[in-house]
């Protein structure tokens, strides 16, 4: 995010900037995924905003860049901010999306809210391919769910998994001794709900709380870790399985290669679908999980990891009857219920609760998720 001075005191905010030197490498900038014009007239009341970071004496303004502390709120920002803002006219903000506070001054969660699920819309081109994902979806089944499938290797390696071998200058794979502790770091992992669960892992899961083999189910992923063969449980549990590769093939031509626009449009099918399910906690699952709250409470399904490790580890020594009920037990208070989540508690991202009082579509929609079987 970057800010700049102008006038006395007002800040202007630049169109932000995408991180393009992640795992993921995607080149696409703010404008190709959102439509910038939409983003600013809608927040022309609460900020001005310029589409790109003027010249400064003839020549490129090198803005001073930041980063400030983890969950900072309001006050935070002007001690810290503010001066140094004042004095440089430009700042850059890095990793400013998750290090602002859940807890902020109500109109500025208000702001949030606008920002979030009003402001940011996809562009023409992403929203139309999208709604025809959907509509191809909705073909095969009036009632669909799907699953965002985090198990690519960054996401194993975020996990602390591999990081842990990296520090030790070992590699596990060409070792005994490696080997040993790589096994001693996952399970570590696991049983602190650290590790996405496997896509094995996912279908009993989603088996045991009643969902049929004939129900189908949309997959939302990128590179799965082991390929086919990591996948093949799961298409075992659900055959009636669908990606965006499966319903669109080559009409993903111009988004192929922009992971973000591929993300996009998993986004919409994912937003439009009557159950939402996540094998992880990572921003898209938690975005995700706050707009279909904050738009009616469309349920959503989060596996209790740390509940679940001993359930999956010990599966073999039980009926599955009994794993089932275990497993449904488990999952209380982690299934999208309206009041699953206490006001002012969890992530703002998941639970956008100063907004939903707000929004009388989400108050009608409460109604009708409390009165429904699911």
């Amino acid at each position: 995010m970057l800010l700049l001075l102008r006038g006395s005191s007002n800040a202007t905010l630049v169109v932000p900037k995408l991180d393009q030197k992640s795992f993921w490498k995607d080149v696409s900038n703010f404008s190709e995924i959102f439509d910038v014009d939409w983003f600013i007239s809608y927040l022309e009341k609460d900020i001005k905003i310029v589409e790109e970071l003027p010249q400064r004496r003839d020549q490129t303004w090198n803005p001073y860049t930041m980063r400030v502390p983890r969950k900072c709120n309001e006050h935070c920002y002007i001690s810290r901010l503010l001066p140094i803002l004042l004095k440089k006219r430009a700042v850059q903000l890095t990793k400013f999306d998750y290090r602002l506070s859940n807890k902020l001054e109500l109109d500025l969660q208000k702001l949030r809210c606008r920002v979030n699920y009003h402001a940011l819309k996809f562009t023409k081109q992403i929203l139309e391919m999208g709604a025809e994902l959907v509509r191809r979806m909705r073909m095969k089944s009036e009632h669909y769910i799907t699953l965002h499938l985090r198990f690519e290797p960054d996401m194993l390696a975020f996990d602390v998994i591999m990081v842990e071998e990296t520090k030790r200058g070992r590699t596990w794979q060409n070792s005994g001794e490696g080997g040993k502790l790589y096994i001693t770091l996952i399970h570590r992992e696991r049983r602190q709900g650290r590790c996405p669960l496997t896509p094995e892992e996912v279908g009993l899961l989603l088996r045991a709380l009643g969902y049929y083999r004939e129900t189908h189910i949309f997959v939302a992923s990128g590179e799965v870790y082991g390929g086919e063969t990591t996948l093949a449980p799961l298409k075992a549990l659900f055959p009636n399985f669908y990606s965006k590769d499966i319903l669109a093939k080559g009409e993903l031509e111009p988004f192929s290669g922009f992971s973000s626009r591929m993300a996009a449009l998993d986004f919409i099918v994912c937003d439009e679908s009557n159950v939402f399910v996540t094998n992880n906690n990572v921003n898209m699952a938690k975005i995700l999980t706050g707009r279909r709250r904050y738009f009616g409470h469309k349920p959503t399904i989060r596996p209790n990891s740390k509940n679940l490790y001993r359930l999956f580890d010990g599966r073999n020594n039980m009926t599955w009857v009994e794993f089932s009920s275990l497993i449904r037990t488990s999952q209380r208070g982690f299934m999208g219920a309206p009041k699953e989540i206490r006001p002012g508690m969890g992530v703002f991202h998941e639970n956008p609760s100063s907004c939903i009082c707000e929004n009388p579509d989400a108050r009608t929609n409460v109604v009708s998720v409390q009165k429904s079987p699911d």
